[in-house]
């Protein structure tokens, strides 16, 4: 068999024949992992409004240019919309101009990573240390001095003014 085109490989990934391919890797790693907080499904549905629990527990992604948070400009911390654990100051936030909050460092022990196979391909998935809840993503396209890009859905996240 010859080589697949790009886009014959493009229509065989959006027609969802690829999806049981990538279905144990869907969510992220962080899925399979144990968390100091923790809930059934049925306690995590009903302590979240169904779009929270969309991103966080499902890993979806909120439209761009949404959340209020992308222009929130306070001081104070960004706190796990699923548990309260503190995520990232206010002091590393910038206007990365995407449409979702971003960060250039989380708060140590605020965040984990995991790898994302959910497009197909491996990205770098940012999710809560205390619940597992998906965050977002990071990329090395970020300001200094980390070079990093915390790209997070607001949805997921609560901010607490200092």
């Amino acid at each position: 068999m010859g080589q697949l085109s790009r886009r014959t490989v493009l229509e065989f990934l959006a027609a969802g024949a690829a999806l049981p391919l990538f279905s144990a890797c869907a969510k992220g790693e962080a899925k399979g992992k144990a968390y100091p907080f923790s809930l059934t499904d049925d306690q995590w549905r009903a302590r979240l409004t169904s779009q929270e629990y969309r991103i966080l527990r499902e890993a979806g992604t909120e439209r761009a240019f949404t959340s209020p948070l992308d222009k929130e400009k306070r001081k104070g911390t960004f706190l796990c919309a699923g548990c309260a654990h503190p995520l990232f100051s206010s002091r590393t936030k910038f206007d990365s101009r995407t449409g979702w909050p971003s960060f250039y460092a989380p708060l140590k022990g605020g965040v984990g990573t995991s790898t994302d196979y959910k497009l197909g391909y491996p990205r770098t998935e940012v999710h809560c240390a205390n619940c597992g809840g998906h965050l977002g993503h990071v990329f090395d396209d970020g300001p200094p001095p980390t070079g990093k890009r915390y790209c997070m859905n607001g949805v997921a996240m609560d901010f607490r003014p200092a």
